[in-house]
């Protein structure tokens, strides 16, 4: 079913917090950390050894951590439930990973190839099918690609822009989707540099303003996820509206604006 240019849950589905109605619409905390970031840590768990039996996955050259962390998703791909592939693949929103995962042989002929690398993207490819990987998810050992069919142009849209914005609320709601889910980490906020902010198009960018006050919204308590919206503004901005509870109790319908680069959404400003 396809979404409106105003878009409002189209990619709620049950494995993200507030998704489920069942468990009401809004996700609360009682202590919110702040969201500064981070520095990332220096050690990264051993990722498991892959079965013998596992799918095969084409070498990519110059990157050979590659095709190991894509095989790892692989056997999950052949062995899992699409709800458990969407707790693990916690970075992609829940109904792109039910669309994307839902028919595994496409997706294991095309990975089966050789595959690609340009400066941020992975890919494998064959006549009917596409797959793609961010090149820094392949450093965990472990790497959730993105599946697109034949003649659509692999990238990003509203759905990944609504799901940065619930990802960097349930981090200051102190309810991450996933405990190593941290700006260090998993940058969710557009950089101060190089200033590239233009949401206007005026040809004079900036650097983000949110870049410079990255715990503008330390001491949301909730935010309403089902009521989670997004607009298409000029190209490569997205715009996302959400009502976010603070400390005081009092409840605000915040805008974040949002800019697409190579590797997803990134937030570089919120008001009021």
């Amino acid at each position: 079913m396809a979404c409106a240019a105003v878009l409002a849950g189209c990619d709620s589905a049950s494995g993200i917090p507030g998704d489920d109605p069942a468990d009401g619409s809004s996700v609360t905390a009682t202590t919110p950390p702040a969201a500064i970031p981070a520095q990332p840590s220096t050690t990264t768990p051993a990722a498991p050894p892959i079965p013998a039996d596992a799918p095969p996955v084409g070498a990519v050259p110059g990157v050979p951590e590659a095709a190991p962390a894509v095989r790892r998703w692989a056997v999950d791909l052949e062995n899992k439930t699409i709800a458990q592939l969407q707790t693990t693949c916690w970075t992609l929103p829940p109904l792109t990973v039910a669309d994307m995962y839902a028919d595994p042989q496409p997706v294991l002929a095309a990975l089966a190839r050789p595959g690609t690398v340009t400066d941020d993207v992975i890919t494998w490819r064959n006549a009917g099918t596409t797959v793609t990987v961010d090149r820094a998810a392949v450093a965990s050992g472990y790497a959730c690609p993105r599946v697109f069919p034949a003649g659509a142009e692999p990238g990003y849209d509203d759905a990944d822009a609504r799901h940065t914005v619930r990802r960097y609320l349930a981090r200051l709601t102190g309810q991450p989707l996933d405990p190593s889910d941290q700006e260090g980490t998993h940058p969710l906020i557009c950089k101060a540099n190089p200033a590239a902010w233009d949401p206007q198009g005026t040809g004079n960018p900036i650097p983000a303003p949110l870049a410079n006050n990255p715990g503008r919204l330390t001491g949301t308590t909730a935010f309403a996820d089902q009521q989670i919206s997004s607009q298409a503004l000029r190209a490569g901005y997205v715009s996302v509206q959400v009502p976010v509870t603070n400390s005081s109790g009092v409840t605000q319908t915040k805008t974040f604006t949002l800019r697409e680069g190579t590797d997803g959404y990134c937030i570089g400003d919120v008001s009021p």
